[in-house]
């Protein structure tokens, strides 16, 4: 009877145990929509670059710069723009009363005349050649005289076309092109002399614009014309803009000690702009080199170790470790961790890394 009991109160205690399943390891995979964002990159060999930065400014083209200078002396009437104004080719820029305008009026007036009295007189002399009461000689002397007072005239016209005279005495500065005025040293109601030898305006056009890199006597053996740069500055510290060495001029600086080198870059809507400083960097091939590389967006950098995810495919992706040689713009150089052909995502990598490894 005790050996029932015992078996009795075994069963039970067996009834009363819940069931226990076996754990069911979940595993990471790739959503419809996730996948649809996802990009990747191969993995590949390519020649390995070296980038070297250095520090300059940005300033305008000095081929699409233009001085602005007063063709009279006089006192200026009225200035219609202000510095850091675009300006288009032709508008008025500032207007001057000038007594030498002046002389050019009455110049126009009498050249006028003067054509007006030639041409009178060469029509008597033809008709008094027609009526034999005067000589060839007369009528031919007649029209020297007359196309003289017609060169004149055309003389005079073209001046005020040159100086933008008008009416009133009133020179008209206007601009030659269309730009940004980068420079002003003029006022309404400032007597301009008729000596003066220095502009009034800098006009500028900035579609384009230059950026002065200075490079110190140490790297100048490393840098050529129609080398890669990639620019930025303070004011779009996340914005690369992307040149080529366009100009290296061969003298140092005796002020900085340094060799300049000319960057031309593309201005799309003027965000660039005069005398903003600027970190530039030049890169360039070393020779017969390759090495793994990928694009530096793929790295991930966790617990002071880098690292990229390998796609197989949607159900097998693998956080692998590398270790990075050298990144070089957008492109990052693998020393250790990938083999060749291999797929690291490019977009989404955080989001799945974050998945596997929390």
């Amino acid at each position: 009877m005790k050996y029932i009991a015992i078996l009795a109160t075994t069963a039970l205690l067996c009834s009363c145990k819940p069931d226990i399943k076996p754990e069911i390891k979940a595993t990471f995979v790739l959503s419809d929509k996730m996948l649809e964002t996802t990009k990747t990159e191969t993995a590949t060999f390519q020649p390995l670059k070296t980038e070297d930065t250095f520090y300059g400014k940005i300033t305008a083209d000095n081929n699409k710069t233009i001085e602005v200078y007063p063709v009279v002396g006089g006192n200026v009437s009225k200035v219609f723009v202000e510095l850091g104004d675009y300006v288009k080719k032709g508008q008025l820029l500032a207007t001057i009363r000038s007594t030498e305008v002046a002389d050019f009026e009455k110049q126009l007036e009498d050249a006028q005349n003067d054509a007006i009295v030639s041409k009178n007189n060469l029509k008597v002399a033809q008709e008094l050649f027609e009526g034999k009461l005067n000589s060839e000689r007369d009528v031919l002397e007649a029209k020297s005289q007359c196309d003289k007072a017609k060169s004149q005239l055309q003389r005079i016209q073209e001046t005020y076309k040159i100086y933008n005279i008008k009416t009133g005495a009133i020179y008209e500065v206007r601009s030659p092109l269309n730009g940004f005025i980068v420079e002003k040293k003029i006022n309404q109601d400032m007597l301009l002399r008729n000596d003066r030898s220095d502009n009034i305006f800098d006009i500028a056009e900035i579609d384009e614009v230059t950026v002065v890199a200075n490079v110190n006597e140490s790297d100048i053996n490393r840098v050529k014309q129609g080398e890669s740069a990639s620019v930025t500055t303070l004011s779009y510290p996340d914005k690369v803009f992307n040149g080529k060495v366009d100009k290296i001029f061969n003298i140092i600086d005796p002020e900085t000690k340094a060799m300049k080198v000319l960057i031309k870059l593309g201005n799309p809507g003027f965000i660039l702009k005069p005398e903003m400083r600027a970190n530039i960097r030049l890169s360039y091939t070393e020779n017969d080199k390759k090495m793994l590389a990928i694009p530096a967006s793929a790295i991930i950098f966790d617990k002071s170790k880098n690292y990229v995810m390998i796609y197989k495919d949607r159900n097998n992706i693998e956080t692998r470790q590398v270790e990075v040689f050298r990144q070089v713009g957008n492109m990052a150089y693998i020393s250790f961790g990938l083999t060749e052909n291999e797929k690291v995502m490019t977009q989404n990598q955080l989001l799945v890394y974050d998945a596997l490894n929390d």
